[in-house]
């Protein structure tokens, strides 16, 4: 019923800058808090980023906290991380989701996107 496909992810140098968007089709996107989580192989999928459905106060993981910054555009149905000073740690699968629920837990979060990769060179 809610689609959400990310784009925007490609490969980037240590110290440099990316913009991930997600567009969301289906539902009432202004009722979503939207969130970003991020995986590498092997390890459990990580949260980064949410925004909630109203006032837009958000939530970051303390290693991007300062870095990063996740937006939304009600008006176009899209949520927006930009990524700035990417280190070789960022380097994973990122994803959008949306929940209706006020939570960074990924499964409290419902609607997924397929992902989109991040790779960083040096």
């Amino acid at each position: 019923q809610v689609q959400l496909v990310e784009s925007g992810g490609g490969l980037v140098q240590v110290g440099g800058s990316l913009r991930l968007s997600c567009s969301v089709s289906g539902g009432t996107f202004s009722t979503y808090r939207m969130a970003w989580f991020r995986q590498v192989t092997g390890k459990e999928r990580e949260f980064v980023a949410s925004i909630s459905n109203t006032v837009g106060s958000t939530r970051y993981v303390d290693s991007v906290r300062g870095r990063f910054t996740i937006s939304r555009d009600n008006a176009k149905n899209t949520v927006y991380l930009q990524m700035n000073n990417l280190k070789p740690e960022d380097a994973a699968l990122y994803y959008c989701a949306a929940t209706t629920l006020d939570t960074v837990l990924p499964t409290r979060y419902r609607s997924w996107g397929q992902g989109t990769q991040v790779t960083l060179s040096s």
